[in-house]
């Protein structure tokens, strides 16, 4: 089955040399990139606690764009390792999740929002789902890439979400809650799905 996601997950080289080419010469690793981003998205999960969301939104984008700049660094020195993969598997996990927590944080903090709370929980679990399938595909040997909503996704809807209700109201915040979790669960039951077939198509 070809791959499919809702926006594109790799960026041209023409874009990303002219960024890591300066780090590359400057001696900064991809896994320092990789370190960077998580510390920013800590750093959004902090204000989004303090309920700054503005700042929190545009903090969380910018730190996760560097998620396209590990790689293209680690392919422009020949440093793409598989504990640097790993590495910044983790660490994205970790940033969705201090991220959300922030925001579980908040809403314990004034009270009165247990739907969002559940809802977050739900949503950070999917997220976290979505990749284990993944990797349990990749333990049997499959290169897994379907699934409609993955980080990419989440993170731009998140984080649009973050600066809507920084500018508006809370509100879109608790329907992009809903939509992570909903289509992170949907995303889950796709991939499942798929190994499914695969597995089946190789008579295991």
């Amino acid at each position: 089955m070809p791959s499919f996601s809702l926006v594109p997950h790799h960026v041209s080289t023409r874009i990303t040399d002219p960024i890591v080419s300066p780090l590359a010469a400057a001696g900064v690793t991809p896994n320092m990139v990789s370190a960077v981003g998580f510390a920013g998205n800590v750093a959004a999960g902090a204000l989004v606690a303090g309920g700054h969301f503005l700042w929190a939104g545009l903090v969380m984008l910018v730190f996760s764009a560097l998620d396209l700049l590990d790689g293209a660094l680690a392919r422009k020195t020949d440093r793409v390792t598989k504990f640097g993969a790993v590495f910044d598997s983790v660490l994205d996990r970790l940033s969705e999740a201090v991220v959300i927590g922030g925001l579980i944080f908040h809403y314990e903090q004034i009270g009165g929002h247990t739907e969002e709370v559940i809802v977050a929980y739900a949503a950070i679990v999917g997220s976290i789902l979505v990749s284990y399938v993944r990797a349990r595909a990749q333990g049997e040997g499959l290169d897994l890439r379907e699934g409609i909503f993955t980080r990419a996704e989440r993170v731009l809807l998140l984080g649009g979400a973050l600066i809507v209700a920084g500018f508006a109201t809370d509100e879109a915040l608790r329907w992009a809650l809903w939509a992570l979790a909903i289509l992170a669960h949907a995303t889950v039951v796709q991939r499942v799905d798929a190994v499914r077939r695969r597995l089946a198509g190789n008579g295991d």
